[in-house]
């Protein structure tokens, strides 16, 4: 039976009415919200018919706000993989230039803990024990070992692998972005950050920004700063300012100096407040600091004084 009403639709005061026909709520009417925006409530799919020109704007504004609600509120702190497993440190950014990555668990180790490894006599993984891999094919075998398992981790490098031709393996980027698909269901963070990546500059795909953004959300939402940095690139491009600064500052607190260099130029060009940049300083060297240890310190001097 349809309760859609003759005359103007009711204006939804807060109270628990459907917002078209003033229907009130009750045990044997019951409201259900707008899914989309959540500011009105209905007692019949007829009535948000009835009401969804009049509610379409307000709808829509709403829900472009909530979606930047969890954008923004989500996906400050680190993901687990950023984080070696035998100090628990967060590993500097960018984390393959500081860390080592192991086949044989599919575990990163920080650069720190893996000199500490090879001062104390174990050449091994530092994490899991297991031996070196002998060269490219018995790394490959150990990856594919994993990604048998359905390993996500272990999926995602074998499309990196693919997708750089590495590890005696035919460039095949369309197999690299089959293979981030699967690893993007099954849970991986930088699988998704592959995706956005690729689709961003058309490596392999037609280039598409819309998706790249769609796939730099979801990674950066889960603790990607490097996807959050360049959803912040991709708005300054559009000339979206404020949004783009938003971006940095959250992954400049996560300790990616490329963001603070960016509200730095914002701050200079007048598109960044004082305050940002401030912030972003205080934010950045907090993060830094939290990385430190004596084990990465001294790797870092022996890098410097290799010239490496």
């Amino acid at each position: 039976m349809s309760c859609v009403p003759i005359g103007e639709p009711v204006v939804d005061d807060g109270n628990e009415v459907c917002a078209n026909c003033g229907k009130q709520g009750s045990d044997t009417v019951k409201l259900k919200s707008c899914t989309a925006c959540r500011l009105v409530k209905y007692c019949s799919v007829d009535c948000q018919r009835a009401h969804r020109k009049q509610h379409k704007k307000a709808c829509k504004q709403r829900a472009a706000e909530l979606k930047d609600e969890q954008l923004y509120s989500q996906g400050h702190e680190r993901p687990e993989g950023e984080f070696c497993p035998i100090c628990t440190l967060p590993i500097p950014l960018r984390v393959d230039k500081h860390s080592a990555f192991n086949a044989c668990c599919m575990k990163r180790v920080c650069r720190g803990c893996d000199l500490a490894a090879r001062k104390r006599g174990m050449f091994g993984c530092p994490f899991c024990r297991s031996p070196r891999p002998a060269g490219d094919a018995d790394e490959l075998a150990m990856v594919q070992t994993r990604v048998a398992k359905k390993d996500p981790e272990a999926i995602n490098f074998l499309g990196e692998k693919f997708a750089h031709g590495e590890l005696g393996l035919q460039k095949d980027i369309r197999r690299a972005i089959a293979l981030w698909t699967k690893a993007a269901e099954l849970g991986s963070i930088k699988a998704l950050f592959n995706l956005g990546f690729v689709y961003h500059h058309g490596e392999g795909v037609q280039q598409d920004t819309v998706k790249a953004v769609q796939f730099y959300k979801k990674s950066a939402m889960q603790g990607s700063a490097i996807a959050r940095h360049n959803l912040g690139c991709i708005e300054g491009e559009k000339g979206n300012h404020d949004r783009a600064v938003r971006h940095f500052l959250i992954s400049a607190k996560m300790g990616l100096k490329d963001s603070v260099d960016n509200i730095k130029m914002a701050f200079a060009g007048g598109l960044a407040t004082k305050e940002q940049y401030a912030e972003a300083m205080k934010g950045y060297r907090d993060a830094v600091e939290e990385m430190k240890s004596h084990d990465r310190d001294e790797d870092n001097r022996l890098h410097d004084e290799q010239g490496l």
